[in-house]
């Protein structure tokens, strides 16, 4: 069951959309009685129903300790890449913002920060391309994110394609970061 409701962005014309899962089998949250889990998806042309009770977004457990040991940039940002959590593909990397981050911990849903609109985005609102996020990390120097997900939709890039790093420097088509199959491949 859908419901409208407001996206992070500013883009009013575009609706996200908050779904209950409710488990076939009577469990937590069926028909019976009992919580749901919900968060926001897309709605619209590009919504993607994620069905399957075990991709619902949970919040992300994070320290104290931990978030203070992550480092902003003069502008207030850290780089996040997004990891597919099967595979390892290396799907995209954005920016995050003290906010963004506090959001992705609180939702388990990927929420980053548009340096040329200047405002948060969660991914996956407008396009239906979510990325449920199933842990995180920080490196050595706490000045860049790790993001693995379990990436849902047609693709992490804005162009459709899965991944985001889908061009060689050498010009050599083939297989992507992590073994994804990149644009203009033939297989």
């Amino acid at each position: 069951m859908c419901t409208p409701s407001p996206p992070v962005g500013s883009k009013k014309d575009r609706p996200g959309c908050t779904c209950e899962f409710r488990p076939a089998s009577g469990g937590v949250g069926s028909a019976q009685g009992g919580p749901t889990r919900s968060f926001g998806l897309g709605c619209g042309p590009y919504h993607v129903a994620v069905t399957d009770e075990t991709n619902a977004a949970e919040q992300i457990p994070a320290t104290d300790e931990a978030l203070a040991a992550v480092t902003f940039n003069g502008d207030g940002l850290v780089p996040a890449v997004v990891q597919d959590n099967t595979t390892g593909e290396v799907l995209m990397m954005a920016w995050m913002n003290a906010e963004s981050l506090r959001r992705t911990f609180d939702e388990g849903r990927t929420v980053f920060w548009s340096r040329s609109r200047q405002e948060l985005w969660r991914k996956g609102d407008t396009s239906g391309d979510i990325q449920v996020v199933r842990s995180a990390w920080y490196d050595c120097d706490g000045d860049t994110l790790l993001f693995k997900v379990d990436q849902h939709g047609g693709g992490a890039c804005h162009t459709g394609a899965r991944s985001c790093f889908f061009r060689s420097f050498d010009g050599v088509t083939g297989t992507g970061p992590g073994g994804g199959t990149v644009a203009g491949d033939s297989a």
